[in-house]
């Protein structure tokens, strides 16, 4: 497996799969093509054999210079299980702690258990919200009214 920094040109690979890679679910419009374009050095493709398996699109905060951003991660289903989220994360780590960042934020949605128990795995803490769904604490209308949200600070050491 290699890892590389994104291309604005992995747009139109990664864009088509990620519907497919989340199981159907709507997902494709949550990552639009300037995150490829403009976040090119903080955010990561994992390939195999010429195949695009996972991916990581992650940028320096602008208003909180100690934190860094991961806005979507994702790893193919056929790949899942081999460590290659925690390799992308780690890249991500090692490239923001070289900006002086001591902190990364990420959220996800209170329905997605698989993403609060691989973040919480990560190290990550979930922040304190106003309430909890499922018994775990979320930030009412994050997004938006009725998009609550589980939000995710790591320290780095």
């Amino acid at each position: 497996m290699n890892i590389r920094t994104v291309k604005g040109s992995d747009y139109y690979t990664i864009s088509p799969l990620i519907n497919e890679w989340w199981g159907g679910r709507e997902m494709s419009h949550r990552l639009p093509k300037l995150f490829f374009d403009h976040f090119n050095d903080t955010s990561f493709i994992a390939e195999e054999a010429g195949e695009i398996i996972g991916f990581l699109i992650g940028f320096l905060s602008q208003t909180n210079p100690e934190e860094a951003y991961i806005h979507f991660v994702g790893v193919h289903p056929e790949h899942r299980n081999r460590k290659i989220g925690k390799e992308l994360y780690n890249e991500f780590f090692h490239k923001v702690k070289s900006f002086d960042r001591s902190r990364v934020r990420c959220v996800t949605s209170p329905v997605n258990k698989t993403s609060i128990a691989y973040h919480t795995k990560m190290g990550f803490e979930i922040e304190p919200g106003s309430k909890a769904v499922d018994g775990v604490s979320v930030i009412e209308n994050y997004d938006g009214p009725n998009q609550d949200r589980v939000v995710f600070v790591k320290r780095l050491s």
